[in-house]
C-alpha cells in the first residue's frame, strides 16, 4: 500500500542470536557461573579497611529501612495466602524430652567447648597446596625417591617371588576382569580387590621370613593426634586407611648426621594463603593422643598405612597431589600418637625416631612414602625437622582393554593388560618386607 512503511525483517542469524527457539522462546540464555579466580580476596577475604562489594554488604530488611512500617501476615486468617508474608510463630514446646527431635545443646554450653579454634584434618580433607602444605604443617623435609635401605631390598634377587610378573598380572586381571560381570567395572569394586590381591602375594613370603607372620591388618580404626604449630592448634583424627601393625617397630632409615643436618633446612611457605585454609575449624574438641588400639594390644607398632582412592565421581576423587598430602598427614598422625605414648607429651628430639610407611593407589597409579618422626617440638620452624621420602606416580600398568580391537575382521589388539611395569610391584613388596629382612639378617648373625 502506498504511503505505508514497514520495518525491514532482520536476518535469520540475527533472530537466532536474540530469540531462542523451543520452550525457552523469549528468555535470555543463562551463562553458568564460573568459579572465582584465586586472588587474596577470594582466599583470605578483603584486607582490613577496604570497602566491601555491594553483594557482600549487610542488607537490612524493609521494616528497618522504613520506620513505622508493619508487616502484614496471614496469621489472623489461619490459612496460607500467597501475597501475604509468612508469620513468625513461637516455638512449639512438646512438654517432654524427645531425643529424636532434640536440637541438642549449643556449642557454648558443651563441656569440651573452647574459645581457641582447633584446625582438624580428617579423611575427606583436600589440601589446596598438596604436599607443600602438609610439609609445613608437619615440620617435615622432603626427600625425593625411596630411602637406600628400601632400595637395597629391591635390588636383592632373593626378595622376589617365583613367577612374579605372571602372578601380579593375574592379580590385576582378577580385580579388573574376572571378579565382575560388568563390561567396565567401577573403581569402588576393583580398587580394594587389587590391594587385597597384592597383599596376599606379599604374605606368601612368610615361609622365607617368619617375622611376617607377626603382623596384623586393622580396618576402620580411629587415630587422634594433636600438636601446636606456631600459634595454631592442629589435629589429625578419624578413620583413615588400612593399617598394618607389627610386633617390632621399624628401625630409623636416616642416620643421626642426616637428622642433625635438617636444622639448616628452611620450610617453604605459600603466602598469602594460610596453611590452615582447608582444615576444619572447630571449637568443641579434646586434645588427646590415641593410636586406636587398647593398651596391651599384641601388635602395637604401626608399620604401613594403605590408602585406596576408589571414588567413581571425579569431583569427589582425590587428585594424586592431594592423595600424597593425605598420606603424609595420617602417617605423621600415627607416628606422633605413638611417640606421645612412648616418650610423653613434652616436646623434644626423639632418641629413637618413629618410622611409618604409607602406600596409596587409585587402581593403576601408586604412591610410595616413608615417614620418619624425629622430633615432637613442632611449635617453631627452627631446629630438627622430620623426614619423608616420596616416590610419586608409579604406574603399575598403562591401561586394560576389555574388548578386542578388530580391524577388517582381524584382531589387532587382543583384550588384556597393556604397558605392565614390574618395578612398581617390586617397590610395593620392598616396603612390605622392610623390617622383616632386617630381622632375619640379625637372626642369622646371632
Amino acid at each position: 500500500m502506498a504511503g505505508l512503511w514497514w520495518p525491514a525483517r532482520p536476518a535469520a542469524g540475527a533472530l537466532r542470536a536474540w530469540a531462542p527457539r523451543g520452550p525457552h522462546r523469549g528468555k535470555t540464555a543463562q551463562v553458568p557461573r564460573r568459579p572465582l579466580p584465586r586472588t587474596p580476596w577470594t582466599t583470605r577475604g578483603p584486607p582490613p579497611g577496604a570497602p566491601l562489594p555491594r553483594s557482600w554488604q549487610d542488607k537490612r530488611p524493609v521494616q528497618e529501612q522504613i520506620p513505622g512500617l508493619e508487616q502484614v501476615t496471614y496469621a489472623g486468617k489461619q490459612y496460607f495466602v500467597p501475597w501475604l508474608a509468612r508469620p513468625r510463630l513461637p516455638r512449639w514446646e512438646r512438654g517432654w524430652h524427645d531425643p529424636r527431635h532434640s536440637p541438642g545443646p549449643r556449642y557454648v554450653a558443651m563441656p569440651l567447648y573452647k574459645e581457641r579454634v582447633c584446625y582438624v584434618c580428617h579423611q575427606r580433607t583436600k589440601m589446596l597446596e598438596g604436599v607443600r602444605q602438609a610439609l609445613w604443617l608437619t615440620k617435615t623435609k622432603l626427600m625425593e625417591g625411596l630411602p637406600p635401605k628400601v632400595l637395597s631390598i629391591i635390588d636383592e634377587p632373593a626378595n622376589q617371588l617365583e613367577n612374579e610378573d605372571e602372578r601380579v598380572q593375574n592379580a590385576i586381571s582378577h580385580a579388573r576382569v574376572w571378579i565382575t560381570t560388568e563390561l567396565i567395572p567401577k573403581r569402588e569394586s576393583y580398587c580394594p580387590v587389587l590391594l587385597e590381591d597384592l597383599l596376599h602375594l606379599c604374605r606368601t613370603m612368610a615361609s622365607k621370613y617368619p617375622s611376617l607372620s607377626k603382623r596384623m591388618l586393622a580396618r576402620d580404626y580411629k587415630v587422634a593426634a594433636a600438636w601446636e604449630r606456631e600459634s595454631s592448634i592442629l589435629q589429625v583424627r578419624g578413620m583413615n586407611g588400612i593399617l598394618l601393625n607389627a610386633i617390632n617397630p621399624l628401625l630409623p632409615v636416616a642416620s643421626k648426621d642426616e637428622i642433625l643436618a635438617t636444622e639448616n633446612h628452611i620450610l617453604e611457605t605459600f603466602h598469602p594463603i594460610s596453611p590452615t585454609i582447608d582444615l576444619q575449624e572447630v571449637n568443641v574438641y579434646e586434645e588427646r593422643h590415641d593410636t586406636g588400639f587398647r593398651e596391651g594390644y599384641p601388635y602395637p607398632h604401626p608399620h604401613t598405612l594403605y590408602f585406596v582412592e576408589s571414588a567413581n565421581v571425579r569431583p569427589v576423587r582425590f587428585r594424586p597431589e592431594q592423595l600424597r598430602a593425605k598420606m603424609l598427614m595420617f602417617a605423621f598422625g600415627n607416628a606422633l600418637a605413638k611417640a606421645k605414648i612412648l616418650y610423653g607429651d613434652d616436646p623434644k628430639v626423639l632418641e629413637h625416631p618413629v618410622v611409618v610407611q604409607s602406600i596409596g593407589t587409585e587402581g593403576r597409579i601408586f604412591q610410595f612414602m616413608v615417614f620418619q618422626l624425629n622430633t615432637t617440638d613442632l611449635a617453631s620452624s627452627d631446629g630438627v625437622k622430620n623426614l619423608v621420602w616420596i616416590d610419586s606416580d608409579q604406574y603399575m600398568y598403562d591401561y586394560i582393554r576389555y574388548l578386542p580391537g578388530i580391524r577388517k575382521k582381524v584382531v589387532k589388539f587382543p583384550p588384556g593388560i597393556y604397558g605392565y611395569r614390574p618395578d612398581t610391584f617390586k617397590k610395593f613388596l620392598a616396603l612390605y618386607l622392610h623390617g622383616a629382612v632386617q630381622d632375619s639378617t640379625q637372626t642369622q648373625i646371632l
